[in-house]
């Protein structure tokens, strides 16, 4: 790991003007990840400004949502009895999200901002990444890719975007609140990525400097039913090899509302909204789910090491609505 200087943020206002001012500067949290990828040699940041005493932890609620400190963990979001309640797919989502040590250090905030899980942009001894060195090729797309993505893709990037949560934030139409040197603004979550294009450096709508401050989460009606469906090659931690996230409204068994994520397969959390075009107002049955699950991954572009996954995630979607509707498979 590269020397750093190191400070300690004692109130918002200054910990922005402390990073906005020097791009050699970051923002440090739980830094479950940032620190790998800095003893990786990834990541080299002049200068970390700390930012866990900062008063931007706890959870509140009103009748309609639940607005999350940026510095809250993993796991006292999985853990408020509003979430259990009126947000189940969001807490199964968390709890299969990392191991129990990582849950209590990893915040809401870093969580969202994690960074790709492609093995050639973890290594910076692969020349070829766009992603780390722009303009340099993408080792992925002609080497191992198993691991990435079929949605959102580009000719640049196939990196896969790997947070479990952030699945079903997108679903739910969650807010990104955020502070920067010209004061607050608010992006909806399935704004705030931005899929690679032909800049894949870039990989979210932050300013160098800007700091998340809080998540809104709208609640879903009590009537709701949700469930998150997450496989991986083994039953411990590990990273998607695709997962659903779905909240489903029933009226005398026609689906009335329809929110539909899916993990494991897109470059940022894809929000499907084709599938839900097609459940809304239709009956919960086979047909429907088969239709929905065939529009989820109609625009999937596979390589040969993920072309298995446009039929595992169509399966895993069936099997999650056939879950959160009740209706026989």
């Amino acid at each position: 790991m590269d020397p750093f200087e190191y400070l300690r943020a004692t109130d918002s206002d200054r910990a922005v003007a402390l990073v906005s001012e020097d791009p050699g500067t970051s923002y440090l949290a739980g830094g479950t990840t940032q620190l790998d990828l800095m003893k990786d040699g990834v990541l080299h940041p002049r200068r970390l400004v700390d930012i866990t005493r900062l008063p931007l932890g706890g959870i509140t609620h009103t009748e309609s949502a639940v607005r999350v400190g940026a510095l809250t963990t993993m796991e006292e979001l999985a853990a408020d009895p509003v979430v259990t309640e009126r947000l189940p797919f969001v807490r199964e989502a968390l709890l299969l999200g990392a191991s129990t040590q990582l849950r209590n250090m990893a915040t809401i905030g870093g969580n969202l901002l994690q960074r790709a899980r492609c093995r050639y942009f973890r290594d910076p001894t692969v020349a070829a990444c766009n992603k780390r060195r722009p303009g340099s090729g993408c080792a992925a797309i002609t080497g191992v890719h198993r691991m990435h993505a079929v949605l959102g893709t580009s000719d640049h990037c196939i990196a896969l975007h790997a947070s479990d949560v952030a699945v079903p934030l997108a679903a739910l139409d969650a807010v990104v609140h955020i502070q920067g040197v010209d004061g607050p603004r608010a992006v909806p979550l399935t704004r705030f990525y931005l899929p690679p294009g032909d800049t894949p450096h870039i990989e979210n709508v932050l300013q160098h400097g800007e700091l998340i401050t809080a998540v809104e989460i709208p609640l879903l009606p009590r009537e709701a039913r949700s469930h998150y469906i997450k496989v991986r090659d083994r039953a411990s931690y590990e990273f998607a090899l695709v997962s659903a996230g779905v909240a489903l409204t029933q009226e005398d068994g026609v689906i009335r509302e329809a929110r539909v994520g899916l993990g494991g397969v897109g470059t940022v959390p894809w929000r499907a909204w084709d599938a839900e075009d097609v459940l809304r107002d239709a009956p919960a049955n086979a047909e429907t789910f088969l239709a929905a699950a065939r529009a989820a991954l109609a625009g999937a572009r596979p390589l040969p090491g993920t072309a298995f996954k446009i039929e595992l995630a169509q399966r895993t979607l069936i099997r999650t609505l056939e879950t959160v509707s009740g209706a026989e498979p």
